[in-house]
């Protein structure tokens, strides 16, 4: 039985998903795994995207890498999508946003430009990442969260660690 919950932190990149979830690990001593970074270690790439200039990832493989360590629990997941992992992994889908005008600044500093940096706010502007959660889990486990600020930010952890909190007491 596990005895502490999976969360999933998602959304568009540049809204504040490793920021609050390396600080969300170690507040609650769950694990935080970022998908791009594991993909990058392992290689569990599938070619390249010539269009977007990065790597493709190979789903199947990062699923496989994640489902026991996800069956344990205690599990922390950083990425900007969500369809491509199992309904069963995740007690709780947090899909933060941005407003568009950060988004763009945030984007713009990493280096996209371009096509890249377009679809990307596109992406936020149309809440495809949201609505992608909510068409892959159950309605209720999923939660907009607005992170524009340090006082947002703060706001986001604290409900997040109140719900962790509320979660293994209820299981444990």
């Amino acid at each position: 039985m596990i005895k502490r919950p999976n969360i999933l932190l998602t959304g568009t990149p540049g809204v504040g998903k490793t920021t609050l979830g390396k600080e969300l690990a170690i507040r609650t001593g769950l694990t935080y795994v970022n998908v791009g970074e594991l993909a990058q270690e392992g290689q569990l790439y599938d070619g390249f995207d010539e269009e977007y200039q990065c790597p493709v990832l190979d789903e199947d493989r990062v699923v496989d890498e994640l489902d026991e360590k996800m069956g344990e629990g205690g599990m922390i997941v950083d990425y900007h999508s969500c369809d491509l992992f199992p309904e069963r992994w995740f007690h709780i889908v947090f899909v933060l946003r941005t407003d568009n005008t950060q988004l763009y600044t945030r984007l713009e500093n990493r280096g996209y430009t371009g096509k890249k940096l377009q679809d990307n706010v596109q992406c936020e502007i149309f809440q495809i990442i949201y609505e992608e959660a909510m068409e892959a889990y159950q309605q209720e486990i999923v939660h907009q969260l607005k992170n524009n600020t340090p006082e947002d930010l703060e706001h986001n952890l604290e409900r997040i660690l109140q719900w962790t909190e509320q979660w293994m007491q209820d299981h444990n």
